[in-house]
């Protein structure tokens, strides 16, 4: 029997293995295989690749600085805020760091101690209690597995199956689920995309936001939307808005989509079921205004981390307490959330100017939208 078993080995699976792997019998289980030539680990991570200062405050507090071989270009410091709903725009300054983001796992993967076992390339089917903690089913190269473990950590990410399990399981313990969005993203070929990421406000598409991310020869676009039959067509109308406005998408590569959490209640965010504990977005932990998950996925670890320091028994209660100050987090993210969905006050901020930036050389116009268009070419 193990001590922990992780389902998940993103942000917040790799560094809970990471920093609790030389202390406890750790097995991790991932569909993906983070391991070997890059391009083979599998379903691609529907993912911006962008790292906020939140998560770059984080990184820095556990002494980690990205290497190298993880940044990809441009490194741009302008996001350009598109008001279709308002027909405006507007430069502002901001620091993320671009990133690829299946090169930024599995650097996450490598920092693991050896002593971690790893399931690379299994899905989990299912988990029961079991005599002394929690056996979990998983299957690989049409084979079926079940491993056990005195706790199970949630670590799979938004419409996380152990949490829609433990629903079913225990559904007075848990609270309601966090609204789902699907997270559609296509890559296209651009030798020169522009220099600067866009986030896109427009009620036709999406309550929430879409976006565009230059990345070193091509054009991330991306929307988070209602999930439905009609997802789709949506999220082509933002393309033909985008190409109506001058964007040249050049061929598609690529097509990635996921379901992502937006938690607007704190009783939304679940910590925790009988064995089992959730961390990063399977627990919820994850901006509604911005979707940003990175700094709450290490942070959720860390505190996970500082539980098991003493012991198995009694560290759910432990990281509930920890958690506290993430959850005031949360509940200050979603007060901001109507200065940048309400219409109105949206608007109004965009129009002030206030905190924009003096449109630099070589982007498009500031203002109007509608004047900011370049001829199809």
């Amino acid at each position: 029997m193990y001590d922990v078993a992780i389902v998940g080995s993103g942000p917040a699976g790799a560094t809970l293995a990471r920093l609790i792997g030389k202390d406890y019998r750790v097995l991790v289980i991932d569909r993906r295989t983070l391991s070997g030539p890059v391009g083979g680990e599998g379903p691609d991570r529907c993912c911006g690749g962008l790292v906020a200062p939140a998560a770059q405050k984080v990184l820095a507090n556990m002494g980690l600085g990205l290497p190298q071989d993880v940044l990809v270009g441009p490194q741009v410091f302008a996001v350009r805020v598109m008001d279709f709903d308002n027909n405006l725009d507007g430069d502002y300054q901001r620091h993320y760091i671009n990133i690829d983001r299946a090169k930024f796992d599995r650097w996450l993967v490598s920092l693991v101690p050896p002593s971690v076992q790893r399931r690379d390339g299994c899905r989990v089917r299912g988990f029961e209690p079991c005599d002394g903690g929690t056996a979990v089913r998983y299957v690989s190269g049409g084979r079926t597995y079940v491993d056990r473990a005195r706790l199970l950590v949630a670590a799979d990410g938004g419409n996380s199956l152990i949490r829609r399990l433990a629903m079913r399981t225990w559904p007075d313990r848990m609270g309601p689920m966090p609204q789902r969005y699907i997270a559609i993203q296509e890559w296209f070929d651009l030798p020169e995309p522009p220099p600067y990421f866009s986030a896109i406000f427009d009620s036709q598409i999406t309550d929430f936001y879409s976006w565009t991310i230059p990345k070193s020869g091509a054009l991330l676009v991306g929307s988070a939307l209602r999930p439905g039959r009609g997802a789709s067509g949506r999220f082509d109308l933002l393309k033909r808005k985008l190409t109506q406005l001058g964007f040249r998408l050049g061929r598609r590569t690529r097509r990635e989509g996921a379901f992502i959490y937006r938690p607007r209640r704190m009783a939304e965010i679940c910590t925790g079921a009988p064995g089992v504990v959730f961390v990063g977005e399977a627990a919820g932990w994850i901006s509604p205004s911005s979707a940003e998950g990175y700094s709450f996925a290490f942070d959720s670890a860390l505190h996970l981390a500082a539980a098991l320091r003493g012991g198995i028994e009694g560290c759910q209660a432990r990281y509930a307490a920890m958690s506290r100050g993430m959850k005031l987090k949360i509940a200050f993210k979603s007060i901001r959330c109507p200065l940048m969905y309400d219409r109105r006050l949206r608007g109004l901020i965009v129009q002030s100017g206030w905190r924009a930036l003096s449109t630099a050389t070589g982007l498009l116009p500031a203002g109007r939208i509608g004047q900011a268009a370049v001829a199809p070419g």
